[in-house]
């Protein structure tokens, strides 16, 4: 099976009965290639590096630990587990998601780096509700807005709440179950003065 991959149209030719027998996505592929004379898939939407770590499951059973990596090498090793976590997604391979969630994880944590709102938001445009990859990234989010030694706070993912409701949704639940039993002071009671208007230590007038 002729398979071309990305923009660039990356070019794969594999077997097409051991694609089929790991995912269901090929297995409809072939029945429809039965009808026709025609041996071309595009996978055009689809991440190059994370379509070769899906061959090398395919043929070889595994992917490479972040760990084995050098330093300068595990980011990016970590965001294409990611995409291929995704690719994973659309070809139903929740085995190998598994893996690729796990190798993301520990790449982040290895390199001491995390995804930023330019790759949360493609996230969230890609994946489902209650996807385990969009709670892992919200729960990122929250912990780099609550951490009071970060200087990301909430404003730094307007992309990403003015694109996906469910992302507000998630980060909001994430800092609320991070945050323990503690309740905020009830803002309808004592000083109001915080809601007024006027500059800042300047004598309020108002009561």
């Amino acid at each position: 099976m002729d398979i071309y991959v990305g923009q660039d149209k990356s070019h794969w030719c594999l077997h097409r009965d051991l694609l089929s027998y790991h995912t269901p996505y090929f297995q409809e592929q072939a029945v429809g290639e039965a009808k026709h004379t025609t041996s071309k898939l595009e996978l055009l939407e689809e991440d190059p590096q994370a379509f070769e770590l899906f061959v090398k499951w395919v043929y070889q059973g595994r992917i490479d630990d972040v760990s084995d990596m050098p330093m300068d090498k595990k980011w990016d090793y970590a965001e294409a587990c990611q995409k291929l976590y995704v690719l994973c997604d659309r070809l139903s391979m929740p085995q190998l998601r598994n893996v690729a969630i796990d190798q993301f994880r520990k790449g982040c944590y290895e390199a001491g780096l995390v995804p930023g709102p330019e790759e949360i938001k493609p996230i969230y445009d890609t994946t489902p509700p209650r996807s385990p990859l969009r709670k892992l990234v919200s729960r990122i989010a929250a912990r780099q807005i609550m951490d009071p030694e970060s200087q990301c706070d909430a404003s730094a993912y307007r992309m990403c709440f003015e694109a996906s409701a469910d992302f507000a949704i998630d980060v909001v639940n994430a800092i609320r179950q991070g945050s323990g039993p503690k309740l905020f002071h009830d803002p309808t009671e004592g000083n109001g003065c915080f809601y007024h208007e006027h500059a800042t230590g300047q004598l309020c007038k108002v009561g």
